[in-house]
């Protein structure tokens, strides 16, 4: 058996979970941060390079962007929690039937999605808002990105193994790598080289090729605790099926951000009149800020992932609940900043991507309404994950469906007739108070229901 890391699995379930969650989650949000910066300081690049209307290009992209992740994270996030909680069951031999598993899975999505959507990229883009002033910067950028998404997939699927199988630092590496390569070359191939939008997509994909090799190394490499074996089982039915089993909730996460950014930008395109494509301009810059602090959020709980997956399994309840506890609180004080920062300095945040007074004054409006109720978000973002890593994906899906499609589509269809761009703003604002009450409640049903079956176990036991 190859050495265990420092970071070993099996410290899981002993060390403290104040200590292990800055173990996991600091290189995890580390990561989350670089990418975040990263995406936000290519849109500067794009914006003050190519011009506003190429942002409102790249802001098409962003369904499409969405559904390329879900078709990638519906096996990544699946292969993590279930390699995690194998991992806590002593079983070495199934989890690493999971990163072979992991492997072809993310080849063949890659392959099947990226080849379609190919072929029909430009009715695509037509139906998510593109027209005629921005169907040429969406269709540059999707098209580079598209060819590589076999280097993305892989990648992405490796690093979050990475990071479930006791590498925290290591995987926060492979994303730096990746935000550290594009950052250098995209403003090479933008402003020197003058390929514009396709410039700022090919170095995403450069980027990630330097991760790519990265993260296929160490699993290759016969000294990591879980690596490739070639006797070990490639596809296996059982494993698939878990899989997607709790990958399903991750996946429709994003689809219904796909179908949610198609509603926002066609009430965007409706009620902005003659600033439509602008408005649509002004929801890429608040989007690129919204997803910064999510980003955050989701950093921490890509690092309790491998925590509540082990103890999950391991059946250390007391320990679940300790760190869902700390989770919720940090995703709380994460997206309050993010409020802070909106409330206080739109204007500054809208002016790092572009210098058109328009779209800044857009974008100002957009930041006052949306961020009004931001800090609940963190909260509902930890929750929904919590039932994810602990293997009850339906519960996951439903918490994800709230935020962004039970509730946001009719505020979406309803509210911004009467109130035009500003009801589509506080539209998202609404929705999200809502989710964050299910959410709640929904916790709290459930974990009074599980602490009343292990009281009745225990009293049984002791009859």
């Amino acid at each position: 058996m190859a050495p265990q890391p420092a970071s070993s699995p099996t410290t899981l379930g002993t060390s403290s979970i104040s200590k292990l969650l800055v173990q996991y989650s600091v290189p995890a949000i580390i990561a989350s941060v670089v990418t975040s910066l990263y995406n936000i300081v290519d849109s500067i690049f794009i914006g003050r390079g190519v011009g506003p209307m190429a942002i409102a290009g790249l802001a098409i992209t962003f369904p499409l962007m969405n559904l390329v992740v879900a078709f990638c994270t519906l096996i990544a996030v699946g292969g993590a929690t279930i390699s995690s909680i194998f991992l806590g069951q002593k079983n070495l031999n199934r989890a690493t039937d999971v990163v072979n598993n992991v492997m072809i899975l993310c080849l063949i999505h890659s392959v099947i999605f990226g080849g379609l959507t190919l072929i029909f990229l430009d009715p695509i883009l037509y139906f998510f808002g593109a027209t005629e002033e921005t169907i040429g910067y969406a269709r540059e950028f999707m098209t580079v990105i598209l060819y590589g998404t076999p280097i993305s997939y892989v990648f992405i699927g490796l690093n979050n193994l990475m990071r479930a199988t006791g590498y925290p630092k290591k995987a926060m590496v492979s994303a730096l790598l990746s935000v550290g390569v594009n950052v250098i070359l995209a403003p090479i191939f933008i402003f020197h080289l003058g390929w514009g939008i396709k410039g700022a997509a090919i170095a995403t994909i450069c980027g990630q090729f330097s991760a790519f090799i990265w993260v296929l190394w160490h699993f290759v490499s016969k000294s990591s605790y879980v690596h490739f074996k070639l006797d070990n089982r490639w596809l296996t039915g059982s494993i698939i099926k878990r899989i997607y089993a709790i990958g399903l909730s991750p996946f429709l996460m994003n689809v219904c951000a796909c179908i949610v950014v198609i509603f926002i930008n066609k009430a965007l395109l409706d009620y902005g009149g003659d600033a439509g494509n602008l408005t649509i301009g002004a929801y890429g810059i608040v989007n690129r800020t919204t997803m910064f602090f999510v980003m955050i959020v989701f950093g921490v709980t890509q690092g309790m992932q491998p925590i509540l997956g082990y103890n999950y399994g391991a059946g250390q309840w007391d320990r679940v609940k300790k760190t869902l506890k700390i989770g919720i609180s940090l995703g709380v004080c994460i997206t309050t900043a993010g409020w802070l920062v909106t409330e206080l300095f739109p204007n500054t945040v809208s002016s790092l991507f572009t210098t058109d007074s328009t779209l800044i004054d857009i974008a100002r409006r957009g930041f006052r309404i949306y961020f009004i109720c931001y800090p609940v978000v963190g909260c509902q973002i930890v929750i929904q994950n919590f039932f994810q890593s602990v293997g009850k994906p339906k519960l996951s899906i439903f918490l994800s469906l709230t935020r962004q499609l039970i509730f946001l589509i009719p505020f979406l269809i309803i509210i911004p007739r009467f109130f035009g761009v500003d009801g589509v703003w506080a539209s998202m604002a609404a929705s999200d108070v809502i989710a964050f009450i299910v959410a709640t409640l929904t916790l709290i049903y459930q974990l009074r229901r599980h602490n009343r079956k292990m009281a009745s176990e225990k009293q049984l036991s002791n009859q």
